[in-house]
């Protein structure tokens, strides 16, 4: 193995596994966008650094890949606190969330993610925990069981979820802090590509960064992923740097047009138009005739599509808007005239 050759050489492979990690911002200054979230959250966590205390419980909601986990991590960065995560379906009996909660810190963070999903029984013992800072535990079996009250040290819960509808009222009324996470604004995910083509040490040049934000569906997950995948095309393909026509190449091989819809995006929506007549189609039916899941459906898909105006949620289901048929460069009477026809 020669040191000569990047690809073969160890270091290389940790300074660019380093780097890769390093896109995740550590502290608010580097996050990017959601100006008017940050600024609260900024006056919250001064405040409560500032009387010594815990920072409030916090409550995160919204579609997938803004940065709620990111979110979560910086709340413990910014507080200097031990941050521990885990995710809702992880927590299957009240005994591993009392595993979590007894060995945490004075002050810590605990992020639960996919909260919506925590079982009746797992629910039960975070209200006391909330509240109280102890937990209830069972001790004996039958008549002689008993329950006994452990105290537990006083920490922050951040709860995420993508469907803030299906979280119970009485675990949702313990959250002192509500934060609603919105897609980002097309400037704000060319900072982001901006700074993590910084980070990669990837040159790329302006007009392509405009190209990527605006197919980027608002979302710096999606927006990190192009980056990384026009960082190949450049290397392989071109000479390392990534410009306008590398981005538009890229994007033509990935199948993904200039709105951002990927291939199942327009799939979706030629369903609804055609196989549907426009709609309108309940979202179990909908995802049984794409052959997706009806949570991926929900929470992935339809979020973007309908935040950019191509369908609509009504109470009978959902309908393709006239931007899906411009889009899709379909004749809305040619599909009214040929469902007369059936």
């Amino acid at each position: 193995m020669s040191d000569n050759d990047p690809f073969l050489n160890p270091h290389y492979r940790e300074d660019t596994d380093a780097r890769e990690a390093s896109l995740r911002p550590q502290f608010l200054k580097d996050f990017q966008g959601q100006k008017d979230l940050k600024e609260n959250l900024n006056v919250f966590i001064t405040a409560a650094r500032e009387r010594e205390e815990s920072l409030d419980h916090i409550f995160l909601s919204g579609p997938p890949g803004l940065g709620k986990t990111t979110l979560a991590g910086i709340m413990a960065n910014e507080m200097g606190s031990e941050f521990k995560v885990t995710s809702a379906p992880a927590l299957d009996k009240p005994k591993d969330l009392a595993g979590i909660l007894t060995t945490i810190t004075e002050g810590s963070v605990f992020f639960i993610d996919e909260i919506h999903r925590l079982k009746p029984a797992i629910e039960e013992m975070l209200y006391i925990a909330m509240e109280d800072y102890e937990i209830d535990w069972i001790i004996g079996q039958g008549p002689s069981a008993r329950t006994i009250r452990i105290p537990i040290p006083r920490f922050t819960l951040i709860g995420a979820t993508t469907k803030a509808g299906s979280v119970a009222s009485p675990l949702y009324s313990r959250f002192g802090i509500a934060v609603r996470m919105d897609f980002y604004t097309n400037e704000d995910i060319e900072s982001i590509i901006n700074r993590s083509a910084g980070i990669l040490d990837v040159s790329i040049e302006q007009p392509a960064v405009k190209l990527l934000a605006g197919s980027s569906r608002g979302t710096p997950r999606v927006a990190n992923r192009l980056l990384r995948r026009m960082r190949d095309f450049a290397q392989v393909l071109g000479n390392g740097i990534i410009d306008a026509a590398t981005v538009k190449d890229g994007l033509k091989r990935l199948k993904i047009d200039n709105f951002g819809l990927e291939k199942h995006d327009r799939e979706i929506l030629r369903t609804i138009i055609i196989q549907y007549q426009g709609g309108p189609v309940g979202a179990e039916t909908l995802a049984i005739s794409v052959g997706e899941a009806i949570e991926s459906l929900e929470d992935f898909y339809e979020p973007y599509l309908i935040q950019r105006g191509f369908i609509t949620r009504t109470p009978r289901g959902r309908m393709a808007t006239e931007l899906a048929y411009k889009h899709l460069n379909i004749d809305r009477g040619s599909i009214e005239n040929q469902s007369v026809l059936f």
